[in-house]
């Protein structure tokens, strides 16, 4: 059998246990595959990679070799930042999580060693989930303009509303006089947007949910609209300048920048191991039917 070739991605600062890291080091060792590790975290963690001789390592997705699979350490935030090591070459992402809540890294610490068996074994199936893509006129967020969760508009250094125009293919939709604008997928509609009253959709669903923050009138409800659709967005306000955000990137824009999202053409290839599924990950970290008077 041919050895899995994997990367290893974690933020340096990520608080990872290093006696979790260690049994998950050791075993990978002994189903003998050996990792390229994002050279910030090696350069953190060196001494419980030192079970391995000749470490590779690497610092974007330019030098990073051909892999099998790239492993993400960490809760939600650490997945969303290997989109800039993924792109679009297809690399399937499996996800440990060693943070908190982990919608997206729901395999957890305690299931690594049988997620590795299933990598091992070919169990497990590979989840395409959907990503949104932001053109502008200002080249915004570069060639990194894709998000797996959200793009987020939001008022900056004031305390007024702003008011953003929004249309479905050049057809007006609302002026939604708000904090700002959720615009999510499938699989961010359990994040921002989730917390600001939006709709949980099932990650196999071709939409998108327009969510207001804090919006000035109550009767102004998140809508879902077909992924074919574009949305543009015109911005208005006080201010001069807004927040925009893709997942956990932001920048500041103003009111001269013209937005518009899309579904981007390639997906994130997400690993899913043979007992774990959507509907189980929502019950667990939402505790549905739990009796809350207990």
């Amino acid at each position: 059998m041919t050895p899995i070739k994997i990367a290893i991605y974690s933020r340096p600062n990520t608080p990872i246990n290093s006696e979790f890291l260690d049994h998950f080091l050791q075993t990978l060792l002994i189903h003998k595959i050996f990792p390229c590790v994002y050279e910030p975290f090696y350069s953190v963690t060196k001494q419980s990679f030192k079970i391995f001789q000749n470490i590779t390592t690497f610092n974007s997705s330019d030098d990073l070799p051909q892999v099998d699979f790239l492993f993400s350490l960490g809760g939600d935030g650490t997945l969303l930042d290997t989109l800039s090591l993924v792109r679009d070459s297809g690399l399937s992402v499996m996800a440990i999580n060693t943070g908190r809540l982990g919608f997206l890294s729901s395999i957890s610490k305690e299931q690594s060693d049988f997620a590795i068996e299933c990598l091992t074994k070919g169990h497990f199936s590979i989840d395409k989930r959907t990503l949104l893509r932001l053109e502008t006129n200002s080249n915004l967020f570069g060639d990194v303009n894709y998000a797996l969760n959200e793009l987020t508009i939001h008022k900056k250094e004031t305390s007024a509303m702003i008011r953003i125009n929004a249309y479905l293919n050049g057809e007006f939709l609302n002026t939604y006089w708000a904090d700002g604008l959720i615009i999510s997928t499938p699989t961010g509609s359990t994040g921002y947007s989730l917390s600001c009253g939006g709709p949980i959709i099932v990650p196999t669903c071709e939409n998108f949910v327009i969510t207001p923050i804090a919006p000035h009138n109550m009767n102004v409800r998140p809508i879902i609209v077909s992924d074919k659709n574009i949305i543009s967005l015109e911005l208005e306000g006080r201010s001069q300048f807004f927040m925009a955000t893709l997942d956990s990137r932001s920048a500041t824009i103003d009111s001269s920048v013209q937005l518009a999202v899309r579904k981007e053409t390639f997906c994130l290839h997400l690993v899913r191991i043979s007992n774990a599924n959507f509907l189980d990950t929502i019950r667990n970290k939402l505790m549905w039917g739990m009796d809350s008077r207990n």
